[in-house]
């Protein structure tokens, strides 16, 4: 692991709201450690650092927990919906050459043909990898596409050690032409046919 995402984790005893807040209020972020049959263990975690790391999807942070390493994959951050601080993130335990299940997102590149759209159906992939090996992110190219053209899951070059675990005929990218909306029409019909007919009958 590079060393920006060994984390120093203090472990903590005390819970509920308002040590949360307090926690929170003095730049770290409360989290739990759990998976691979061991009872959970509570932590706080800086929260500067933390946030920098978890912009990453699937992040793996190896933990100093009382000088002792644990590594960790990010599975859930929980936001306050609001201000988008980080109130709570979960962490699962995960072994160096252990073969995991997370999504991945999907980027596309290329253009396709002149007159078509890029319509992305399905925006991350399943797949299984390495713990210590996650890919950022899988890549499909559309490039000179033409309407009518598909790309599913199975289309999609995997990285080294990485296998697919979505459906292989899953849509990823379809490529179609924009639908045309006549919006002339209704400016012709929009004629002012009622003035004159009232001063007619003024007269």
């Amino acid at each position: 692991m590079s060393e920006d995402t060994t984390v120093h984790a203090e472990l903590r005893e005390n819970f509920g709201k308002g040590f949360a807040r307090r926690l929170r209020a003095a730049g770290k972020i409360p989290a739990v450690i759990y998976g691979h049959g061991t009872a959970p263990v509570h932590v706080a975690l800086p929260g500067h650092q933390l946030s920098l790391l978890v912009r990453r999807a699937n992040a793996v942070l190896e933990l100093d927990v009382n000088g002792k390493s644990q590594l960790t994959l990010v599975k859930d951050v929980q936001r306050d919906p609001v201000r988008q601080i980080i109130e709570h993130v979960d962490l699962l335990v995960v072994k160096r050459g252990e073969k995991i299940q997370v999504e991945v997102p999907v980027i596309v590149t290329g253009e396709s043909a002149p007159g078509t759209m890029v319509n992305l159906d399905t925006a991350t992939l399943r797949l299984e990898v390495e713990a210590t090996h996650i890919p950022e992110h899988v890549e499909v190219s559309v490039e000179g596409r033409e309407e009518g053209e598909h790309v599913t899951a199975a289309d999609i070059p995997l990285p080294q050690g990485a296998a697919l675990v979505d459906d292989p005929e899953l849509l990823i990218v379809a490529i179609s032409i924009p639908a045309v909306v006549a919006e002339d029409e209704p400016a012709e019909e929009a004629e002012p046919a009622a003035a004159p007919a009232e001063e007619a009958s003024a007269e």
